[in-house]
């Protein structure tokens, strides 16, 4: 394993972190190792000892909405530019599993197969996460500069 993902805000912090696109207000925003669904995100904290939202103080908690609102826009205007049967966007803060406050921003599709169209994502079989047809990879490098064009963009 790449000594990057078992650190992710770490290596995040130290420029280490391939997948990150931009720094944001309170975190990072990281284009998803795997991209069965495309244009899958997650908000990556800034703060290492933040393992649940409510580690941080309210300032920053608001901060860090505003930066997953910030990189929901971006995912949601990069794929209906990319004109690819985009539908919405799902947020999900869930941390149930990894040791760090962090958001999956999840474009969904049209083209999904209906049993798992209407569902959350985590409802996909669990093959979807280890299959190396959606692995990250240089075929998603448009994707990649469009969310970092649209994230680097000031208000």
């Amino acid at each position: 394993m790449e000594a990057w993902r078992a650190d992710r805000v770490g290596s995040a912090l130290r420029g280490e972190n391939p997948t990150v696109l931009a720094r944001l207000p309170e975190a990072f925003a990281v284009i998803g190792d795997v991209q069965w669904l495309p244009g899958y995100c997650v908000l990556l904290t800034d703060d290492p000892s933040a393992t649940r939202f409510s580690d941080l103080p309210r300032d920053r908690r608001l901060r860090y909405l505003d930066s997953v609102d910030h990189l929901a826009i971006a995912v949601e205007t990069a794929c209906v530019e990319a004109d690819s049967g985009f539908r919405r966007v799902n947020i999900e803060i869930l941390g149930s599993a990894d040791p760090f406050l962090h958001t999956h921003v999840w474009p969904r599709y049209e083209w999904e197969p209906e049993q798992f169209r209407s569902k959350p994502v985590w409802c996909y079989p669990p093959e979807r996460w280890r299959e190396s047809a959606t692995v990250l990879g240089s075929r998603h490098d448009p994707l990649r500069k469009a969310f970092t064009r649209l994230l680097t963009v000031t208000d």
